[in-house]
């Protein structure tokens, strides 16, 4: 299956040259990773139409999915909310759409140059309504951005000086109020961009370009982890040089969405507030400590030396999940459906995507390096 080549392949690229044949597991991993960059291609087509950058800028705009051009920044008064987390915000976005979009079109291609299939999640679960926001194509989508219970624990993750994932360690929400949900992260209509009488946005808008940029950073750090994780299970060089590759594109993606969260205004809007992550007070319970302003204080963005491997090796600088045995693929898949990524807003439950993402994740967790 995986030995395989394309008429005209070199050995170097073929793998040869580590003499370890793509294995089964190899194909697992890399189908898993593929639909998973399906998924989050589309979440970012999403944001990169209605807050994406468009062609007025120096840098052209020519993002384009299976052939179609994509239109970026129909929605001005939304682009107006991202401009208060940073003036380069649309910019980011197009250029992260850009990235997913390549990722899931080369792991298809690499696929099927090693004799394996290349995945596509539309042709059954591309059913769930987008925006409304007027020149919206109204296509289904894989994913729904308008209904999310964001967990923003990443924040204190990657904070702690003493505990790791990997290590049973817990951790506190950024903004408590996004993980209770459900809210929009992207307008819902054009009554969502009807600003004040004026002129200033309205803190509903603001609150929904607020939560979209406290889940750019969850979406990206779970590639963060899943990539070094599932790298550990590969047998062939070059694959695991693929993921090595792919993966440290999601580690930028995450450092740069991870500091633009922190300038979200300091609004409330109904149920969901954005708390001062400065004002030296946990935002989950008011106590205020000594090491409240390390764990929330939102320069604080470079992850923090903690436990790895072992205590006695010392603390250490890492990306974190990283253990083989949390089940990185299902544990993406679980944290993808409990975001509210695939709730069908007509009946309130996941799509059948789910069931087919669990299948791909187990058998991509189920991979085991082969010596």
């Amino acid at each position: 299956m995986g030995a395989s080549l394309l008429p005209g392949t070199s050995a170097a690229f073929s793998g040869e040259e580590d003499r370890a044949p793509i294995t089964k597991g190899d194909i697992a991993i890399l189908t898993f990773l593929s639909a998973l960059e399906q998924v989050e291609a589309d979440l970012w087509i999403q944001y990169a139409e209605l807050g994406g950058a468009t062609n007025q800028g120096k840098s052209r705009i020519d993002l384009e999915l299976k052939g179609q051009k994509i239109i970026t920044g129909l929605a001005p008064a939304y682009i107006t909310g991202l401009f208060v987390l940073d003036g380069d915000m649309p910019q980011y976005i197009a250029d992260n759409t850009d990235d997913e979009i390549s990722h899931h079109r080369f792991l298809n291609n690499y696929l099927e140059s090693k004799g394996g299939k290349a995945i596509d999640l539309t042709k059954d679960f591309a059913v769930l309504p987008p925006s409304r926001v007027t020149g919206v194509p109204q296509n289904g989508r894989l994913t729904n951005l308008k209904q999310l219970t964001i967990d923003t624990k990443w924040w204190t993750r990657y904070r702690s000086e003493t505990a790791n994932p990997d290590f049973g360690g817990t951790f506190e929400n950024a903004v408590p109020d996004l993980a209770k949900g459900p809210h929009p992260a992207i307008p819902l209509n054009d009554g969502d961009l009807v600003l004040n009488s004026d002129g200033t946005i309205s803190n509903h808008l603001q609150a929904i370009a607020n939560t979209a940029g406290f889940h750019f950073a969850f979406i990206e750090q779970g590639g963060s982890s899943l990539y070094p994780a599932l790298a550990q299970k590969v047998t062939n060089l070059e694959v695991l040089r693929v993921l090595l590759s792919i993966g440290g594109s999601e580690i930028m993606h995450f450092q740069t969405w991870h500091d633009k969260a922190g300038n979200a205004a300091l609004i409330t809007d109904g149920d969901l507030t954005f708390p001062d992550l400065n004002a030296g007070v946990d935002p989950n319970n008011g106590a205020s400590d000594k090491n409240v302003p390390d764990m929330f204080q939102t320069n604080l963005i470079m992850p923090e030396p903690t436990l790895f491997l072992h205590k006695s090796l010392g603390p250490v600088s890492i990306i974190r999940p990283t253990s083989t045995e949390q089940g990185g693929a299902v544990a993406s898949v679980v944290s993808f459906a409990e975001d509210g990524l695939f709730l069908d807003p007509s009946t309130n439950k996941n799509t059948g995507i789910v069931d087919k993402l669990m299948r791909l994740a187990e058998e991509a967790d189920e991979a085991r390096r082969q010596f």
